[in-house]
């Protein structure tokens, strides 16, 4: 009941003050521990309504939640709060008549001040000979509430010098007399929750004393030093200067530094690298007392030098041994001791030298391949050029090191080697993506003591392959390789796809290699599947390295073919089914249909060389043969005639002449052809042939003979028929008879060749090397030198 009477008397105070203040307002709120409390406390929150406010009388926490608020009479509510541990808006509402607005009330929550500590002051001497104190501390835990600092200081005397408030600070700066050798200093904290005093600290000013920050002005450098100028507002009698590299952290004290003598001098900082960026700071002290701030930093750049070291090279040729790419390291600016403008390449072989100047952002080049020459890389700045790095083609192959192991795990490889027996000058171990030997090598170069390298530059999902190469000395290098190394793998994505050249009863299937991502590792093997008409499959097996494979002894049918790719983790999908068609060899009727002709054209030859049946062919054949007829203006008497036109000797004797012509007598006329083999020197007939003494021109014909001995036609003598007894000039009684050799003298030639054979029956299976000519004819050109016309008939009408 008293406590139901003492919130009423509350109420109705605050009420009246409200109504006094003239806020319009339809109830008053106000807490049992104010409006600023302790964090973790509890406390009641109280809320009055005003008489004309009866309805729909409600509390809420941060205008939105509604919580479990009591009755405590009919105009006024309650609400206990615990543990409160942040700032809270606690209103009310309800319909008044006339409308008024709703009241509401602001509870922060926060912690009293903590104990000032770790007080620290300087005393700082101005340009213009200014003593300022600056004098800071640590408040302590926030307290989430508006603090304000009073600083306390004294002289040695004890008395207090000046005041200085602070709402929200934790520093404060006051000017002292020169006089002043000595001060003590406290600090008090307040807030709404209370206050706290700090320990009295005490300083002697030569001992906090501190001069202005110095400023560096200037820095000039070199390629080995640089010159710093420092300003300093007051001189001091120590100065202290720092300097980095840029691509360092820690900070480098120059050792030798001294005060400056003025308020503005130059320092100079030896022992730097070329072509690098320093960053420069100072600070200074007098005699006693704190050192200075350091100064904002400067920074500069050192000028360029020629490099100094030669570069790290490597060659490698192609699997082609066609061409050649060297390939080298980028060196640090240490080492470069500039900017690279360009690179010189020198290709020196035995009868040609070629230079080459690339840019600076390349880093391998591809070279003309040589079998025995030297390239050298030099790397070029503004300053000159570095020492030559040559790497030579001819070595002596050396023994090989063994027990190469190579373990991929984690995304890295490693790869380790049995230690060489002969101590080597250093190793190189090369790698790169299979089938990329020129495009993506990377290398590193190992001491000769080392035996292992951890290559953490792996793609996941290729395939690599490289080697590992020994140095003895300049020329003497062994060279051990591997492949197949992938750090992760699984089975390929797709199949190759395949195409086919199909030749008689043979097949070559052909592909291309699978795209680097889609083989998801090394490819170990491919697979070929064929499967004919039937459904019968076969498969066959083909290594990593191919891109093709023949498949022969297919019998005729139609085929369908596919493929796939696998690799240690598994067969992949099969790439797309093609079908092609073995046809029927019509070559073989080809073949024998050319032997059948050969045989045959042989046989009708052999036969030909027999007499018997080219006698029966032309009996057969006679009427297509025209008949030769010996033309009389190639004869002797006609060359003769036409020696002078016009104009005829002719010698006869007279008609009552007793004179007798020897060869009046009628002679019978003898055709005979004698075919000498060539080549048989043994045969009688071609030593000697015989002929009648007593004919003139028969020795001419046996000379004749002689001169041309593969075929001659030999004439004996001719007929002459005469039925005059005597010879007279106007005899128109005489018949002469000319009588020309006839086309029935082949029929001689034949029966000769008859007796040929009959003599020499072994040589007929043997044809003659003139096996396709024609026998001789006896017309055309036929020159009858050895025949003799009467010529008495062509005058008897004379």
């Amino acid at each position: 009941m008293f406590l139901s009477w003492s919130v009423t008397v509350v109420a109705v105070a605050l009420l009246v003050v409200q109504q006094c203040a003239g806020e319009k307002t339809s109830c008053v709120l106000w807490s049992s521990a104010g409006a600023v409390v302790q964090r973790g406390s509890s406390f009641v929150v109280y809320c009055t309504f005003f008489p004309g406010c009866k309805t729909h009388r409600s509390m809420y926490i941060d205008g939105r939640t509604k919580p479990p608020y009591e009755w405590l009479n009919d105009t006024t509510i309650s609400l206990r709060v615990e543990n409160i541990t942040e700032k809270r808006t606690y209103s009310c509402t309800s319909d008044c008549n006339p409308p008024l607005d709703d009241c509401g009330l602001d509870i922060t929550a926060g912690y009293p001040p903590d104990k000032p500590k770790n007080i620290s002051c300087t005393y700082r001497i101005l340009k213009n000979d200014t003593r300022r104190v600056n004098c800071s501390w640590d408040r302590g835990r926030d307290t989430y509430l508006n603090n304000r600092f009073v600083v306390r200081v004294g002289t040695a005397s004890g008395n207090q010098t000046g005041l200085v408030w602070s709402v929200s600070g934790t520093s404060a700066n006051f000017t002292l007399p020169r006089s002043v050798q000595l001060m003590s200093v406290q600090i008090e904290a307040h807030n709404s929750l209370g206050s706290e005093n700090s320990s009295i600290v005490s300083y002697n000013l030569s001992d906090i004393v501190m001069p202005s920050t110095p400023v560096v002005d200037q820095v000039e450098c070199s390629s080995r030093n640089c010159t710093i100028k420092v300003e300093q507002p007051v001189r001091t009698p120590h100065l202290q200067i720092q300097y980095r590299d840029e691509r360092q952290c820690n900070w480098t004290t120059y050792p030798d530094s001294v005060g400056l003598t003025t308020s503005f001098e130059a320092k100079h900082i030896p022992s730097l690298e070329p072509c690098s960026v320093y960053s420069f700071r100072v600070q200074s002290r007098f005699s006693t007392g704190l050192w200075s701030p350091w100064s904002a930093e400067v920074s500069s750049v050192t000028e360029e030098e020629a490099p100094a070291q030669h570069l790290d090279v490597w060659l490698a040729a192609g699997p082609d041994f066609r061409s050649m790419r060297v390939y080298w390291n980028e060196s640090s600016i240490s080492v470069c001791r500039g900017s690279i403008v360009q690179y010189t390449i020198r290709v020196n072989s035995s009868n040609l030298t070629v230079v080459t100047n690339v840019s600076a952002d390349v880093k391998n080049h591809s070279v003309p391949f040589c079998s025995d020459c030297a390239v050298t890389v030099q790397a070029v700045n503004s300053k000159g050029s570095s020492p030559p790095a040559t790497m030579t083609t001819r070595h002596t192959t050396a023994k090989p090191i063994l027990d190469v192991q190579v373990t991929a795990e984690n995304h890295t490889v490693a790869i380790s080697w049995r230690k060489a027996e002969t101590a080597p000058t250093h190793y190189v171990v090369e790698w790169y993506p299979e089938g990329h030997v020129l495009d993506e090598l990377r290398w590193a170069r190992l001491e000769g003591n080392e035996i292992v390298v951890t290559l953490t530059d792996i793609n996941p999902w290729e395939c690599y392959e490289g080697a590992v190469y020994v140095f003895y000395n300049q020329s003497s290098v062994s060279r051990t390789s591997f492949k197949g190394i992938a750090t992760l793998e699984a089975a390929p994505e797709i199949g190759p796809s395949a195409q086919e050249k199909v030749e008689r009863n043979k097949v070559t299937v052909s592909w291309t290699q699978l795209r680097r991502v889609q083989r998801r590792g090394c490819i170990t093997k491919f697979t070929i599947y064929l499967e004919n008409s039937h459904g019968v499959q076969t498969r066959y097996s083909a290594e990593a390295s191919q891109t093709s494979y023949p498949i022969e002894g297919l019998p005729p049918d139609s085929y369908s073919l596919w493929m796939s790719a696998s690799t240690s983790k598994g067969e992949g999908p099969t790439g797309q089914k093609i079908k092609f068609y073995i046809e029927e060899d019509d070559h073989l009727s080809t073949v024998l249909m050319c032997v059948f002709v050969t045989v045959t054209v042989l046989f009708t030859l052999f036969l030909w060389k027999s007499s018997v049946v080219k006698h029966r062919f032309k009996e057969i054949f006679q009427c297509l043969m025209p008949d030769v007829v010996p033309d009389p203006a190639n004869s002797k008497w006609a060359k003769e005639c036409t020696k002078e036109k016009g104009k005829m000797n002719l010698h006869l004797p007279s008609h009552n002449s007793s004179f007798t012509d020897p060869e009046e007598e009628t002679i019978l006329v003898d055709v005979e052809e004698l075919c000498r083999r060539m080549g048989d020197s043994s045969s009688p007939k071609s030593d000697r042939l015989a002929f009648p003494p007593e004919s003139g021109e028969g020795q001419e014909t046996e000379l004749s003979a002689l001169l041309y001995p593969p075929l001659t036609t030999y004439i004996k003598s001719l007929s002459h028929d005469s039925d005059s007894s005597g010879h007279t000039q106007t005899s128109l009684d005489t018949n002469t008879t000319i009588d020309y050799i006839s086309s029935h003298g082949q029929d001689n030639l034949d029966n000769y060749d008859q007796e040929d054979e009959e003599e020499f029956p072994g040589m007929q299976f043997f044809p003659s090397l003139s096996i396709l000519m024609e026998p001789v004819g006896f017309g055309g050109k036929l020159t009858l030198d050895a025949v003799k016309i009467d010529c008495g008939d062509f005058f008897q009408n004379v």
